[in-house]
C-alpha cells in the first residue's frame, strides 16, 4: 500500500521535483537529469537536461566546467564551457560565461558576463494566416 501510494506520487508529477548539489561537492563526468536541478557545487562536464520541463539553476556559488544543454536555465555562477538553452535564458548579476551562447529567449541582468559568441536560435516559423475567403472579398468593395 505504501509504495503503491509512493509511486502514484512519483508519476503524477515528477517535473515538480527538484536535486540539489550542494556546495563543496564535485561531480566529475556528464550529469543528465529531468524536472528542475539546483547547483552549488560543481561539476566537471556536460550537463543535459531532458524534457521541455527541465530547469537547470546555477547559483553564485556553482561551477560548471563543460557544455550545458537544457530547455531552460538561470545561471549565476561561472559556466567554462558552451551554453545551449532551447527555450528561457537568464543570467543574473554574478553570471560569468566563457564560452559560447546560444539561446532562444535571453534575460540579462547588469553585471553578467559573456565572454564569447551569442547568438539566438531561430524559433518555430511564424504562423501564417489562413487566406481570406473569395464570398469576403466579393462582400467589400475595393
Amino acid at each position: 500500500m505504501l509504495n503503491r501510494r509512493r509511486s502514484d506520487r512519483n508519476d503524477r508529477n515528477s517535473s515538480n521535483e527538484t536535486s540539489l548539489i550542494a556546495r563543496g561537492t564535485v561531480i566529475r563526468g556528464d550529469l543528465r537529469f529531468s524536472g528542475a536541478l539546483h547547483l552549488d557545487g560543481r561539476i566537471e562536464g556536460s550537463v543535459l537536461g531532458e524534457g521541455e520541463d527541465a530547469v537547470f539553476t546555477l547559483s553564485e556559488h556553482g561551477q560548471v566546467h563543460g557544455e550545458i544543454h537544457v530547455p531552460q536555465a538561470v545561471i549565476n555562477g561561472h559556466v567554462t564551457g558552451d551554453v545551449n538553452v532551447s527555450v528561457r535564458l537568464e543570467l543574473a548579476p554574478q553570471a560569468r560565461i566563457d564560452g559560447d551562447l546560444r539561446y532562444h529567449t535571453l534575460e540579462m541582468a547588469a553585471g553578467a558576463q559573456v565572454n564569447g559568441r551569442i547568438s539566438r536560435q531561430a524559433g518555430d516559423a511564424p504562423r501564417e494566416l489562413p487566406a481570406p475567403d473569395a464570398e469576403l472579398d466579393e462582400a467589400m468593395p475595393a
